[in-house]
């Protein structure tokens, strides 16, 4: 009789450490994924999705038959549609589960003084590219990813510094005609391919470089910097908005107010006095 419970007491453990490996290969392989298309558009779609599931859970809760029955008929649709939808997403996972990269480490962020040194690196570089009358494209990264796009040009991975991004757009070299774009403290990629936007109301004066600056604010929450070869202006592309004619101190001023989180004590002490 002992020996039968010794060997279920033994039997009740093997089972829990076997459903704690099992919960924790689970919520492992959930935080890679998320991890993995945190770097893509995909993102946004999940939250989409995330919104239809929850108004298809309300409908049938409150009541509403008529959007109910409508949000029924877009599931399958839905079902078809995702592996279209994040097929880059799919392919990029199949592509790191091969090369054995699945376990690599998440995008970085930058604190408050690293934020600030790399805006001052960029607007370093900027000057000294709008007095030479290079142009350039420099793309900032924040939390929709653009692998979709760093794919596009040549990696590079370089710490970001005045004398890569003026060397970057030197004329005639084949970076010149790409977006630089910045991933935390470092240049991902450069000569990369950004869509151009559809806007109709686009002065016919700006060339490719503002129409691919404002076609990636216009998709994402990247802040980009553009530097005319033409006359050697200063523009910054936010959200689909474009401001141009910018200093050096009016630069510095719009990219700290993008990139650098206010403090809420900060706010709470200003308000104070």
């Amino acid at each position: 009789m002992f020996s039968q419970l010794k060997f279920l007491k033994y039997y009740d453990l093997l089972d829990y450490l076997l459903m704690v490996v099992d919960i924790s290969l689970v919520a492992f392989v959930i935080y890679k994924g998320t991890m993995l298309i945190r770097g893509t558009r995909a993102v946004q779609l999940l939250k989409g999705l995330a919104v239809l599931v929850a108004a298809s859970f309300a409908s049938k809760r409150l009541g509403l038959t008529a959007i109910n029955w409508m949000l029924d008929q877009t599931r399958i649709a839905i079902l078809v549609a995702l592996p279209i939808v994040f097929q880059p997403e799919l392919r990029r996972a199949l592509e790191q589960l091969g090369r054995g990269k699945f376990f690599a480490r998440p995008l970085s962020t930058l604190g408050p003084d690293d934020m600030s040194r790399l805006i001052g690196d960029v607007i370093r570089a900027v000057n000294v590219l709008a007095k030479n009358k290079d142009g350039a494209l420099i793309v900032i990264e924040r939390e929709t990813g653009l692998n979709d796009y760093i794919e596009t040009g040549i990696k590079m991975d370089g710490v970001v510094t005045v004398e890569l991004l003026t060397n970057v757009f030197v004329p005639t070299t084949p970076l010149h005609d790409g977006a630089a774009i910045i991933r935390g403290d470092r240049v991902a990629a450069a000569g990369c391919f950004l869509p151009l936007t559809d806007s109709p109301y686009l002065s016919s004066q700006l060339g490719t470089r503002h129409r691919a600056a404002l076609g990636i604010s216009e998709i994402s929450d990247a802040v980009v910097v553009i530097v005319s070869e033409e006359t050697g202006t200063i523009s910054v592309a936010e959200e689909g908005k474009l401001t141009r004619y910018l200093d050096e101190n009016t630069l510095r001023e719009t990219l700290e107010d993008l990139l650098i989180p206010k403090s809420t004590n900060q706010h709470f002490w200003q308000w104070r006095s």
